[in-house]
Formats: structure tokens, C-alpha cells, sequence
């Protein structure tokens, strides 16, 4: 069995999926990764899997302040939440690590989802 980090993100502001919220993937302060999520608010593919994840630490960026900026929400300028970073350890590189992330333009939760 392989490992891979995946995503999803949701809306909690307006109850529906963070659909073209821009992403990136560090490892050791390297972008490795640069995705948008789908219309699901998932992305298309892992964020990484497979050989390519290592055992180590790893940091998911998700830019919500542009895409709440896009939203018919108020917002303010500059945003409260811009970039909201992420950082994880991945202990077995075998292993599914799911981040997922509940995001309003004030507010966030994280967990490691299945």
C-alpha cells in the first residue's frame, strides 16, 4: 500500500464545498505542489502519493482570502483568514493523511479525515 495526502475543504460560511481555492504543498519550505480544488472542494488527484511522500513534515496552504473575496459575503480588506497554513506530520508513508479543512472567512477547524 502506498501513502498520499489528500484534501478536502468546505464552506462553512455558506454551507456548500470550497470549490477553486488555490493550494500549495511544502516540504522543508519548498513548494512541491500547486493545485486548485474542484467544484467538490477536493482536488483531482492527491496532493502527493505514492513514492513521493516521505516520512517528515509537510505544510498545506490554502488561499481562502481570495476565494472569499470572490463570495457575495462581506469581507474586509485585507482579509482576517488570507492564507491559512497547515502543518503536518507524516509519521508512516504508507499511510492515508486526509486534511481536511471547515473555513469561513473568520474562522477555521482542521482534522485528519479518512
Amino acid at each position: 500500500m502506498s501513502g498520499k495526502i489528500t484534501t478536502h475543504v468546505l464552506n462553512t460560511a455558506e454551507g456548500c464545498p470550497g470549490a477553486g481555492i488555490e493550494i500549495k504543498l511544502y516540504r522543508d519550505g519548498i513548494c512541491i505542489r500547486e493545485v486548485k480544488t474542484n467544484s467538490d472542494g477536493r482536488t483531482d488527484a492527491p496532493l502527493l502519493e505514492g513514492d513521493a511522500l516521505e516520512a517528515g513534515v509537510y505544510e498545506v496552504q490554502f488561499g481562502v482570502g481570495d476565494y472569499f473575496a470572490q463570495r457575495p459575503l462581506e469581507t474586509a480588506e485585507p482579509p482576517y483568514l488570507d492564507i491559512v497554513p497547515i502543518r503536518v506530520g507524516i509519521a508512516d508513508a504508507d499511510a492515508h493523511y486526509h486534511v481536511a479543512l471547515l473555513v469561513s472567512p473568520w474562522g477555521y477547524t482542521t482534522y485528519r479525515g479518512s
